[in-house]
């Protein structure tokens, strides 16, 4: 029995269809299709039947996912255990941040790749909150502050924002010198977030307002150089634009809390190998840049 198979099984039962199990093991439909062929075929059952929605589960398949998805770990398991000492293989299906994932996580992952290379690593960059069990992601960078979960979630590393305008924005409208200030400002937002800001060791929250919004950090970047409005974002975004005078910080008296970078993978009882590892390097990485990054604060 072909593994390849058994994977690919694995993948449409829990994405419930051929083409988003295909988008997942980045091959094309008429591969996946081909598997599941062969594997039903020499099973003797019918594992999934083709609906209008997608692919549903027989009793049989619902029988013989599980065992498939235990065959599968097992065998990356083993294969992990007769590598070289460190070596690693399989496929490491992470989601990653859109708005400074290509400048800071990408290079981690090349550097990844390249000192393992029978590993095959997936990486999907967007700002949209994925929903790991689902699409069937192994794990997650996130960004920011982190909402209630039961995820698993490891801090790699700090992530310093701030408040900033554009001058030509403070020229016309003001500068805010204390959070209830705010609500008179156009606020540049992902959501309808709450904004948090530090006095003393009090926490103050604030639900800004705004006609400008976008889940993506360099957009909200994009509009605050236009004078759009306030916004907050990380450092690692808007550094140089401070540097140059091109976006100034406000309200510096009240910084925000620091955010944080986090691995989120699902719960159970322990990380894979590959898993570890890159928290490991994600680690060493921002011990490393963290302080010429941030050394404006």
């Amino acid at each position: 029995m072909d593994i390849e198979e058994l994977r690919t099984f694995v993948e449409v039962a829990d994405a419930e269809g051929v083409s988003p199990a295909a988008r997942r093991l980045g091959v094309s439909k008429s591969m996946v299709s081909r598997r599941l062929f062969r594997l039903e075929a020499e099973l003797g059952v019918q594992l999934l039947a083709r609906t209008t929605r997608g692919a549903a589960l027989t009793e049989a398949g619902i029988t013989f996912r599980d065992h498939a998805a235990r065959v599968c770990a097992e065998i990356d398991q083993a294969r992990e255990t007769i590598l070289p000492a460190g070596d690693l293989c399989g496929r490491l299906r992470i989601a990653v941040p859109l708005s400074f994932g290509p400048t800071h996580f990408a290079p981690v992952l090349a550097d990844m790749a390249r000192r393992h290379p029978q590993l095959h690593i997936h990486a999907f960059y967007s700002d949209r909150f994925v929903d790991l069990v689902s699409e069937g992601f192994d794990c997650a960078i996130r960004a920011g502050y982190l909402q209630d979960s039961n995820m698993i979630a490891k801090r790699v590393g700090p992530l310093y924002g701030r408040l900033v305008a554009s001058p030509e924005y403070i020229s016309r409208h003001g500068s805010p010198e204390t959070p209830e200030a705010l609500i008179t400002h156009q606020a540049l937002m992902q959501g309808t977030e709450a904004w948090q800001f530090m006095d003393g060791d009090e926490i103050i929250t604030v639900h800004p307002r705004g006609r400008f919004k976008a889940d993506n950090a360099l957009a909200l970047a994009a509009a605050a150089l236009a004078g759009v409005g306030i916004a907050w974002i990380p450092d690692r975004v808007t550094h140089e634009h401070i540097a140059s005078g091109a976006l100034v910080p406000v309200m510096t008296r009240y910084p925000p809390p620091p955010a944080g970078i986090y691995v989120i993978r699902a719960p159970g009882q322990h990380p894979a190998r590959k898993i570890r590892v890159l928290t490991e390097m994600l680690i060493e990485c921002f011990q490393q840049s963290a302080a010429p990054v941030d050394a404006g604060r």
